[in-house]
Parts: C-alpha cells; sequence; structure tokens
C-alpha cells in the first residue's frame, strides 16, 4: 500500500492542530498535540527532535550511548559514562530558541587537551561527577537549556555494539564485530546486538513508550543508531507492545559502507528481524529505491533539504499528517 500526502490546507493546521513556530510554542509543547517519542541517534534522531517539537504536546528523545569514537569515545574511556555526543545533539534539538547555552553546547575545542571535544560533551562528563549521575547531569542540561523536551539515554550504563556480519570465508559464512565505529566500517551486516545482552533501561524511557501516540524510528544509521537502541532488550519490547503508531522514516540514501546495497524494503526487513514491526513507512520521493515493499504502508512526502538531508520542517509537516490519519 503507497500513498503520497498532500500538503494543502491541512498542513497549516486546520483539522490537526498548528506546527507552530518556536517563539508561539509553550515551553511544555503544542497545546492539544500528540505524545511523540523518537528513538534513535546521530543527526537523524536531532532532526525528528527538532520536527516532533512543532507539533507534539510532549516529545521525548531516546538516544544510543553506544558510540566509542571521537569525544565520546575518550570521554567513555576517561570517565566510564555513556556516550555523550548524541545525547549532547538531541539537548540542542530541545533547548529554547535563542538560548545561548544551546549555542555553547555546540562549540568544538581546537587545540591542546581538549581538541575535538564539543563543550556539551565536557559539561556532561562534568556534571555526572558533580551531581553523581548520569541521569541527574542530563535533567540539569534541559534546565539549563530551557528545553521543550526530554531527552533520555537508552542505557543507564555504557554499551558496546556487537554486530554479525557475512563473511564467506569464515566457518559458517558469518563473523562478528565489536564497538560502533568498527561496525560503522563494516559492510553486508545481518544483526546487531548489546554488551551487556540485558542492561537497565531508564524508566522514564519506558513509561514514555508506553504513553506515546507516535513513535519515530530513523531517520539515522540503520544499525548503529536505530537498531543500536532497538536491540535493547527492554526498549524492543516496549516499542513492540506500544499502543502508539509507530512510524519509520526511510533514510535519503545508502550509507557507505554500513547499508550499500539496501533499499527501503531491506530497512523494513532489518527492524523486523530485530523484533520490530512498523505501521508506516515515510518516504522522500527521490530518496531510496522501495524494493519489495508489497503488505507495507508506504507514504511518500518531500523530507530532504540542504546538502540531502532530512528537513525538520518538512518533516514536521509529514509526521503530524502521517499522525492524523
Amino acid at each position: 500500500m503507497s500513498e503520497t500526502l498532500s500538503t494543502g490546507a491541512q498542513a497549516s493546521g486546520t483539522e490537526m492542530g498548528p506546527i507552530l513556530p518556536d517563539d508561539r510554542r509553550s515551553r511544555t509543547g503544542v497545546p492539544g498535540g500528540p505524545s511523540v517519542v523518537a528513538l534513535g541517534g546521530g543527526y537523524g534522531l536531532s532532526a525528528s527532535l527538532r520536527a516532533a517539537r512543532r507539533y507534539a504536546g510532549e516529545v521525548t528523545g531516546i538516544v544510543s550511548v553506544a558510540d566509542d569514537g571521537g569525544s565520546s569515545g575518550r570521554l567513555r574511556q576517561a570517565f566510564g559514562i555513556p556516550a555523550p555526543g548524541d545525547l549532547r545533539r538531541c539537548l540542542v534539538a530541545v533547548a529554547a530558541e535563542g538560548n545561548v547555552w544551546a549555542e555553547a553546547f555546540e562549540h568544538r575545542f581546537d587545540g591542546a587537551e581538549l581538541d575535538g571535544h564539543p563543550v556539551g560533551n565536557i559539561i556532561l562528563a562534568g556534571l555526572t561527577e558533580t551531581l553523581g549521575s548520569f541521569g541527574a547531569a542530563i535533567d540539569e542540561c534541559l534546565r539549563l537549556l530551557g528545553s521543550v523536551g526530554r531527552v533520555v539515554p537508552a542505557t543507564v550504563e555504557p554499551v558496546i555494539l556487537k554486530a554479525v556480519f557475512r563473511d564467506p570465508e569464515s566457518p559458517g559464512g558469518h563473523n562478528t564485530v565489536e564497538g560502533e565505529v568498527e561496525v560503522g566500517r563494516t559492510s553486508n551486516l545481518m544483526s546487531i546486538a548489546v554488551v551487556p545482552d540485558n542492561p537497565t533501561v531508564p524508566d522514564e524511557a519506558l513509561d514514555a513508550i508506553a504513553r506515546a501516540d507516535q513513535l519515530i524510528l530513523g531517520p539515522g544509521s540503520l544499525f548503529t543508531s536505530v537498531l543500536a537502541v532497538l536491540a535493547v532488550p527492554s526498549i524492543r519490547d516496549a516499542v513492540r507492545e506500544a499502543k502508539g503508531q509507530r512510524v519509520y522514516v526511510a533514510n535519503l540514501s545508502e550509507q557507505h559502507p554500513e547499508t550499500t546495497g539496501f533499499d527501503v524494503a531491506d530497512h523494513i526487513g532489518a527492524l523486523r528481524s530485530h523484533g520490530v514491526e512498523v505501521d508506516t513507512v515515510l518516504v522522500d520521493p527521490d530518496g531510496l529505491p522501495l524494493g519489495d515493499v508489497r503488505g507495507h504502508k508506504i507514504v511518500t512526502h518531500p523530507l530532504a533539504g540542504a546538502y540531502r538531508l532530512h528537513d525538520p520542517g518538512l518533516l514536521a509537516v509529514a509526521l503530524q499528517l502521517v499522525a492524523a490519519r
């Protein structure tokens, strides 16, 4: 089943409530809007949060903390904290418009011992030591940023990604690789898991999923962002049992080598093989080829902005229209 969304009268909010600019929204979201939970990591999740805050009454981001590269990897190793980088991006995505801390959080040091570290990562690490918990550090950052939503780590403790990939030269025809950076450099991926295999999930994350009217999966790196969250057993089970609408936002292009050769059907298949069925798949008309998507609800809407990245404004219109159906 495939359909193309119209962006006429409905997009202006006449039936579903308005998509409001930031200066007209309350700190708690759009009055009467749905409760929206977005899951994943990286730029894709931050784009979904920027989109959701335009029409949602309540917004929650559930963020993978498995990154082991760059500044996040260095801080994980030094302080034993979950990876802060994707959380920082999401904190900024739900920050109040014009908040000076949002700009500061994204400032990246250049040179000396802090070379490559964004200010927000350092603040998260420092607040964790000062306040005694990573969760308390996030809450304090949300306060500093004047947040219009919530951001929650997918797991309380740091986790390691472990992937299985096809390898004709190995016994059984497959092999394994560990660590988000190495997984992202691997092709022919088959499945992803986390180590430890059943990490503790914040109650806030599970409660938000259970109460959500809409769950947004993607866009973003399929294995190292979207499935990195769904590989956490408690989150996967909560998403599978949720009463809210499950929407997968398909990527605009392949991500080499992680999803080389993947079409939209392959993405849906990967979600299914990891225990999650989606209700609607949102695709850009000039994005990935569909493949065999028979039996799935495919909704087409322009989503691409500058540099062929998902535009939060276009994504907000599409997601709100999908939520109303």
